[in-house]
């Protein structure tokens, strides 16, 4: 029988699964997560959140803690025969910007993150639901019957499939998962205790047959994560990743005594897989993170992707599910994200490409994987059908909103747009005094769905623009009066002259806020 209803039932409690279930549970949505996993995974697994994902977990306000546990990226010092040839550091010259707080990509151990994460989410009272494995899903014109391999089930209005590459969700549905699998490029990965390197650098050892690669994980002491080139055997098999084969990688190739490296955890075999899905719904069941695509590790977007596709559903799952909105507003989940997955399969796969051609010559490295596109925050959303209207010389609709230092001009305290943005609802700046009106206007008509912030408006609680950062970052004009619509997930929705006001309402009807 199935247990007592929810309105979205999310499977897999990873970090895709997570965010979304923050994002949901901050929304007032009933939500339930589930993983089939008996307890809650120690493993390093992914090295951390990419500036824009950052973003994100400072609009859920986890931020603070994840920044605490990890730590900026380490030079990568690189060695030849054993000996050190080349030290790189790809984010040295990054900076924060007024409209980027965040320059570069942070390391925490993938455990710490989503421990970060359901400490957030049981501020919501909601916990993860272990051991408990899905095996059906029955559809009906309401909602989705889970079936549990206990034999209990889950009435859910909505349910997400956030559980893997090897996704049961997918799997039920019946999408298929189209790409490749690459056998000639593998690698055995682990967590690993070693003594003697110093923590300071990211080690890479490199030589014509293999390699070795060393990184500390943040907040342990002597705990790193190993990755190598497999050892084979006899046939040109590879040989199953071990405490034993993980000493002797490392003395074939860092040439250090192998008894340096005292434990190993998280023992697997990496193979490049780029595949994902055709489309990301089947009726009332959704597929995100790397259950709806799979990449190479070059770079570093997989959790990152899986965490800014929660992030572009939690919204619209939130205000479909409350009867906010329109059910067609779900439609716009892949339309926006499966051009980004499909984009970023591109670039995994071109970075992995440039760095397996790089580390051939003395000095080349894993910097190389890295670029201004691995950092997410030039994603957006141009082509999709939210994207109504409106431009500037530095923004159009369907971009990532940017942040910028003002002041509280009622309190006189500093409030950065990103502070204004926080929160479960749309955000609608007004620059410059003739859009005062119609910040009054839409804040009374969308109350409690929308907040009004006038940015040198004359408005005694709006944001004063002292130092210009904001009419730069969004390329209006000192002298320029228009509007900005900002989405719950930090895009922008449109752009408008202070008399276009009427396309503010016409876009919060028709695209986000009234139902059907």
């Amino acid at each position: 029988m199935p247990s007592s209803p929810t309105t979205v039932l999310i499977v897999g409690s990873g970090p895709t699964g997570l965010t979304l279930a923050i994002d949901l549970a901050r929304r007032d949505v009933d939500v339930t997560i589930i993983d089939k996993a008996p307890r809650h995974p120690r493993s390093s697994r992914a090295k951390g959140p990419n500036p824009r994902s950052l973003e994100v977990l400072e609009d859920l306000g986890v931020v603070d803690e994840v920044l605490a546990a990890g730590s900026a990226p380490l030079p990568m010092r690189k060695y030849r025969g054993g000996v050190a040839i080349a030290d790189a550091t790809p984010f040295a010259d990054a900076r924060p910007t007024p409209d980027a707080p965040y320059d570069r990509p942070w390391m925490i151990a993938q455990w710490r993150l989503e421990e970060a994460l359901r400490d957030r989410l049981a501020e919501y009272r909601v916990r993860v639901g272990l051991g408990r494995e899905l095996t059906g899903l029955t559809q009906g014109d309401a909602s989705v019957t889970a079936t549990l391999a206990d034999g209990g089930g889950i009435e859910a209005r909505y349910v997400v499939g956030c559980d893997g590459g090897h996704s049961a969700v997918r799997k039920l549905l019946g999408i298929p998962f189209e790409g490749r699998t690459d056998e000639t490029q593998m690698m055995v990965c682990g967590d690993v205790e070693v003594q003697g390197p110093d923590r300071g650098f990211w080690h890479q050892w490199f030589d014509e047959d293999g390699a070795v690669m060393l990184c500390p994980i943040p907040g342990t002491r002597s705990g790193w994560w190993f990755q190598a080139g497999p050892e084979t055997d006899a046939f040109g098999a590879p040989v199953p990743p071990s405490l034993k084969s993980f000493q002797r990688l490392f003395a074939r190739h860092a040439g250090l005594p192998g008894g340096l490296l005292t434990q190993a955890t998280l023992l697997s075999t990496y193979r490049v897989n780029e595949r994902m899905v055709d489309r990301y719904r089947v009726g009332r069941v959704f597929l995100a993170g790397d259950a709806a695509h799979v990449h190479s590790i070059a770079g570093g977007l997989g959790m990152n992707t899986g965490i800014q596709d929660a992030y572009n559903l939690g919204w619209k799952l939130a205000r479909v599910a409350s009867g906010q909105a329109d059910p067609a507003l779900l439609d716009t989940y892949e339309e926006e994200r499966l051009p980004v997955a499909a984009d970023v399969l591109d670039v995994t796969a071109e970075r992995l490409r440039a760095t397996l051609e790089a580390i051939k010559k003395p000095g080349g490295g894993l910097d190389t994987a890295v670029t201004p596109r691995t950092g997410g925050l030039g994603d957006g959303y141009r082509w999709s059908s939210l994207a109504r209207l409106g431009a500037t010389p530095r923004l159009r609709a369907g971009d990532r909103a940017p942040d910028a230092p003002c002041r509280d001009i009622a309190t006189g305290a500093p409030r950065r747009l990103f502070e204004a943005f926080a929160g479960p609802h749309f955000t609608l700046l007004g620059f410059g005094a003739a859009t005062t009106s119609a910040l009054r206007e839409a804040s009374a008509a969308h109350k409690g769905e929308l907040r009004a912030y006038g940015v040198d408006a004359g408005d005694a609680h709006g944001l004063a623009d002292d130092d210009g950062h904001a009419r730069s970052a969004y390329g209006i004009g000192p002298g320029d009066d228009v509007l900005v619509l900002i989405r719950p997930d930090n895009h922008v929705g449109l752009i408008t002259p202070a008399g276009g006001r009427r396309a503010i309402g016409e876009y919060l009807r028709a695209a986000a806020l009234e139902g059907a």
